[in-house]
């Protein structure tokens, strides 16, 4: 039988906040310990040093009886047997670090059981920690020379004993940057007379392919933006069509332990739903907010946190796979319970709901969970999970629902923030996390998550050390979006006395199938955070302001919306302003580059527009001016000349700029006595995709 502790890392305990909540068992059992002297633990060794050419060392400690939980309230508290260190030397030769990395990991046997780990400087301050549930737990940072301390913390010990490991390896080599040209991002921030529109922590965003309408969710709020692209930037209209009693849904606006949201991308349904207990008080809406219905919520049994709602279309494999109304997609509930995570299916379009069944249990990941995604193709439905064996991973269902397996990507480590996923339109998953060092991680799998490739740090050409929120879409089958909230300071970012770092809205872009990623900072004047953002749950301080996630989608034209909540606005944005802890409801919306979805390409086009021959010292020479009327820039153009029918001569490749020509001249032939076709053929090998494909010839008769 599984033992009955709460899921680690962020349990909802109110509306709009959670936390890390402290196990019954461990919290009587840690009573029990400060009423009788524990025995001290001791590391064996005590210590150990790692060197450039001695890279690893390793200790074990236990058994653990009491645990010891006061992480969750702060700082953790030491007393006997309930702490253990291990001294750790670390000495390496400059420049070691541009290549390598210092990896801590402390792992134990029974997957029930759960510690933390932190890693002291010589003072005793923090640099780093892991405090989530995985197994191992896993430190990166870099391998500066100096003394510093292991300490594991029993959170939930169940009589375990630990082996630690320090080792310095390499740091995974990343693919050359897309050579993509990086979109840009314009930021639209809700009127300020909406009443809770700087109480937007976690939102969920969603788009109506149907209307065009993008839909904000954030507590008891739904805001509509429509949107006029006529206008570079686009303009917006908001219309605050929030779910009420008035408007048709009774339980709207009156409690929440956890809010979601999610818009039906070809129907254009629009959920809003409420966390309450092991279910949820959820309404729908079929007119864009305007009036809403109520639904069941959830299943039964029901989790009692970290909720989320999500569809697609119905997986043949499924049972009862047909839908029993007249909405066309599978409608899926998911949450964690105290000991598993569970997920219910509707067949009805989200008005009822079938039991829930569990996705899987603590001892294969910890609870806490990412938004629920359906594979446009074939209908597999995938939830991912920051910590499962130490690994990130999803939790994936091929038959609707029914049954589901957790598939690891083992180039991952476990991290502090949800991960996410996003699904191209034949199937291939991306999986965007944040990783051990807190850098942001993009792994793919064309094989519904068995195996991953392509596994890279998606910010390191910015200079980006840390990360939280991670938030994936994708659209064709190559093309996706990862955005995240990054700063380029190093360190423990949840320190918020001596942290110090600005935080900005990046987005990461693939165009051909996470093989390269071209990354942008969408707010390079206007941080969204300043200082440190606490991951840690309700524990935290007013540096939880942006709670504990964000949300992506691409609109029916390909753009990618990222819903966020600004946290540094007014007198923050400015530069040396003091951070206010604002969490403002805002929407960073694509303006230009090429999009998600190849149809709507900025594209350029090639065409000759003239053809002139000149006779010169018996030889003719061809001379012709090769235009791009189109919107993007034409790359290695090459121009071929053609005298009845042979060809005689290639350009040299150009790039032509959007608007603008360039003249290609050819050596001059000899042509023999009568009439000649000389021809022109610009890209006459097709490599260039173009807005219009037949208008790349040009020809005329010539007479000697």
């Amino acid at each position: 039988m599984l033992p009955t502790f709460p899921s680690r890392g962020r349990p909802r305990s109110c509306a709009g906040a959670r936390g890390r909540a402290i196990p019954l068992v461990a919290a009587a059992g840690l009573v029990a310990a400060l009423g009788v002297a524990a025995p001290a633990l001791a590391a064996t060794p005590t210590g150990g040093a790692v060197t450039d050419t001695s890279t690893s060392t390793q200790w074990t400690a236990g058994p653990f009886v009491a645990p010891n939980v006061t992480g969750t309230t702060g700082d953790v508290t030491c007393g006997p047997g309930l702490c253990d260190d291990f001294a750790l030397h670390v000495s390496t030769p400059s420049g070691y670090g541009d290549t390598h990395q210092l990896s801590v990991k402390v792992g134990w046997a029974n997957a029930a059981a759960d510690f933390d780990i932190y890693l002291l400087d010589q003072n005793g301050s923090v640099l780093a920690s892991s405090a989530s549930s995985a197994d191992p737990e896993t430190i990166l940072v870099a391998p500066t020379s100096g003394d510093y301390t292991v300490r594991v913390v029993p959170y939930a010990p169940l009589g375990e004993s630990v082996t630690g490991t320090a080792t310095l390896t390499d740091v995974p080599a990343n693919p050359a940057p897309s050579t993509a040209t990086p979109p840009t991002y314009s930021q639209y921030g809700a009127p300020q007379s909406f009443g809770r529109a700087h109480d937007a922590g976690e939102p969920s965003i969603g788009s109506s392919h149907k209307t065009g309408s993008t839909f904000y969710q954030a507590l008891y709020d739904t805001y509509r933006a429509t949107w006029d692209d006529s206008v570079t930037p686009s303009a917006v209209t908001w219309s605050d069509v929030s779910a009420k009693p008035a408007n048709g849904c009774a339980t709207g606006g009156s409690t929440s332990l956890d809010p979601i949201g999610f818009t039906d991308r070809a129907t254009g349904r629009v959920f809003e739903s409420q966390l309450a207990g092991k279910t949820s008080l959820m309404c729908y809406s079929d007119d864009e907010g305007a009036t809403w219905s109520p639904s069941q919520g959830g299943g039964l049994n029901s989790g009692v946190d970290h909720q989320t709602v999500g569809g697609g279309p119905y997986s043949p494999n499924g049972v009862g796979a047909l839908p029993t109304s007249s909405f066309p997609n599978a409608v899926y509930y998911c949450s964690q319970d105290i000991a598993d995570a569970n997920c219910a299916s509707s067949h009805d379009g989200g008005v009822t709901f079938g039991p829930a069944v569990p996705m899987y249990s603590l001892l294969d990941c910890g609870g806490l969970h990412g938004h629920v995604k359906v594979a446009p193709d074939d209908g597999t439905v995938y939830v991912p999970n920051k910590s499962c064996g130490g690994n990130q991973a999803v939790a994936v269902s091929e038959d609707g629902g029914t049954t589901w397996s957790v598939r690891k990507d083992p180039a991952s480590t476990a991290g502090d923030s949800d991960p996410s996923v996003g699904i191209g339109s034949k199937g291939t998953v991306y999986l965007g996390y944040q990783a051990a060092d807190g850098t942001p991680r993009m792994a793919v799998s064309r094989d519904k998550g068995r195996t991953w490739t392509d596994d890279q740090n998606v910010g390191a050409g910015l200079g980006v050390h840390n990360t939280v929120f991670p938030a994936v879409v994708a659209g064709d089958d190559d093309r996706a979006s990862f955005a995240f909230i990054g700063t380029t300071t190093a360190g423990n970012y949840q320190d918020a006395t001596t942290f110090k770092g600005d935080w900005h809205l990046y987005v990461a872009t693939t165009y051909d199938g996470g093989k390269s990623w071209v990354t942008v900072d969408t707010t390079p004047g206007d941080p969204v955070q300043r200082g440190s953002i606490c991951t840690g749950g309700t524990t935290c301080g007013n540096d939880r302001n942006l709670l504990d996630f964000m949300d992506v989608t691409v609109d029916r034209t390909g753009r990618v919306e990222v819903g966020y909540a600004d946290g540094c606005t007014g007198a923050c944005a400015q530069p040396g302003g003091a951070q206010n802890f604002d969490a403002y409801a805002t929407i960073a919306r694509q303006q230009s580059g090429n999009t998600l979805y190849a149809a709507y390409d900025a594209l350029p086009n090639v065409t000759p527009t003239s053809l002139s021959v000149a006779k010169a010292s018996g030889l003719y020479a061809a001379s012709t001016t090769v235009a791009n009327p189109g919107k993007a820039v034409a790359r290695g153009v090459t121009t071929r000349l053609l005298v009845d029918g042979v060809d005689v001569a290639t350009s040299s490749p150009v790039d032509v700029q959007p608007g603008r020509s360039t003249t290609v001249t050819f050596p001059g032939v000899r042509l023999g006595k009568g009439a000649h076709v000389v021809a022109v053929v610009v890209d006459p090998d097709g490599r260039i995709r173009e807005s219009d494909e037949a208008d790349n010839n040009r020809q005329l008769q010539v007479t000697r």
